[in-house]
């Protein structure tokens, strides 16, 4: 774990060098048992801030309607298959599959400590480059009732998503959206419902995930931040694996290790270190 926060802190020497902002690349990380007790503070003005505030913080910059640049960026495995960035979600890919081999991996749930991290993008070019496998048959399942950004990115206008089908007023084959030339299902969000963590916490939610097990290779499920909402959790308690998206320079150790408790260690396949500066400006990995 130790090395998660020194890559972070190093990444955020990069951004403040950096005279200009690019696509958004991820790093998979490993993730050890327990983390080292003795570690470096990342922001320590406000690590102190309470949950709630910080809370308050995020949302107030989650407000601005997303641009249509930040739209595509969730989807450049998809607009730019050969692009680096895309190489890196190919790379995350294999990195999963590797540990499938040991262990049965059929769903993933990817999800950050706060919203902003770049949880949604990274669950829809995962989805997407698995989706590109040959032979495999992909489902991407958006979790986030209260939020929800899938099928804005994607391009989709779902007559019925994943509340309807939970709500039992829809079948689960009536309300998945196949995308043209690939082998990717979308279940997507279509109304907000006013109890979203009732519903993921459901029999029929376990039901439909055993069920969506059975009948794809890999099921992404992309849902809310892990803090100040029980929903990730809920999702998480159902998956194979879960994912834990941070971003250079906006996530706090705080909030990660708060984020790692709730999501259960036992189940994490490993972190994702997204915006990180290497090699002079140029997105890559970090270790």
């Amino acid at each position: 774990m130790a090395k998660v926060y020194d890559a972070l802190q190093r990444a955020e020497r990069e951004r403040k060098r950096a005279a200009s902002d690019v696509m958004p690349s991820v790093a998979p990380l490993d993730v050890p048992a327990a983390p080292p007790k003795a570690r470096a503070k990342l922001r320590p003005a406000k690590a102190k801030r309470s949950l709630v505030a910080r809370l308050r913080d995020r949302l107030g910059r989650q407000s601005v309607v997303d641009t249509s640049a930040e739209v595509n960026k969730r989807r450049i495995s998809v607009l730019q298959p050969d692009s680096y960035v895309a190489e890196q979600f190919r790379a995350l890919r294999g990195r999963i599959d590797a540990l499938a081999e040991q262990r049965p991996i059929r769903t993933v749930v990817v999800s950050s400590p706060m919203a902003g991290e770049g949880k949604t993008t990274a669950s829809i070019n995962l989805a997407c480059v698995t989706a590109m496998s040959v032979g495999r048959r992909v489902l991407l399942i958006d979790c986030d009732m209260r939020k929800p950004k899938v099928h804005q990115a994607l391009g989709l206008r779902p007559e019925a998503g994943l509340a309807e089908v939970l709500a039992g007023k829809v079948a689960f084959e009536d309300a998945v959206i196949t995308i043209e030339g690939m082998n990717l299902d979308v279940l997507a969000v279509r109304s907000r419902p006013s109890n979203p963590s009732e519903l993921l916490g459901s029999p029929r939610m376990r039901e439909l995930v055993e069920k969506v097990a059975g009948s794809y290779d890999r099921v992404i499920l992309d849902t809310p931040a892990a803090l100040g909402l029980p929903d990730a959790k809920a999702v998480s308690e159902l998956a194979d694996g879960v994912v834990v998206v941070v971003r250079a320079d906006v996530t706090s150790q705080q909030d990660l290790e708060a984020a790692l408790e709730a999501l259960d260690r036992r189940r994490l396949l490993g972190l994702v270190l997204n915006g990180a500066h290497v090699d002079h400006g140029r997105y890559g990995y970090t270790s």
